[in-house]
């Protein structure tokens, strides 16, 4: 039987996506989002917890995240975890997990009341790339 590798999340930005692009031109975009779970201890105060995930993205997606993303927004993410090795600049083995993003949502109201409806029609809009894969070439970020 084949494994399965696949991640859902919906969280907030903490920060603004930096946009990057390979040699080739392909955009190449990373955030981090947080996630925070609540619950109840055993002397029934509110507890909570916040994890936070660094997404990465590729292609026409990235260009789309680059563009509407910001820090606070709230998005679904759909995509796999990935692991990357390198070795740094003494020769000691490091590794980054992350999520690679095939699906992204906009969730939440649109930040200016004014222009709602405009703000509607992008916060509705997914973008997905399910049958695609980031590109071939080592990604030097």
């Amino acid at each position: 039987m084949a494994g399965l590798n696949k991640v859902m999340l919906i969280g907030n930005l903490g920060a603004d996506p930096e946009v990057k692009y390979t040699p080739n031109g392909t955009a190449v975009t990373n955030f981090r989002i947080a996630t925070s779970e609540k619950w109840k201890d055993k002397e029934g105060k509110t507890q909570e917890r916040t994890e936070w995930h660094r997404i990465v993205t590729f292609g026409k997606l990235a260009e789309i995240c680059g563009e509407y993303l910001a820090k606070g927004k709230q998005i679904y993410v759909e995509g796999r975890i990935q692991t990357r090795s390198w070795d740094d600049k003494d020769g000691n083995k490091k590794y980054m997990t992350e999520i690679v993003a095939n699906t992204m949502q906009m969730l939440g109201s649109p930040d200016n009341k004014d222009n709602k409806q405009k703000g509607q029609a992008v916060e509705e809009t997914g973008f997905s790339q399910e049958n695609s894969s980031p590109v071939d070439e080592d990604v030097p970020f």
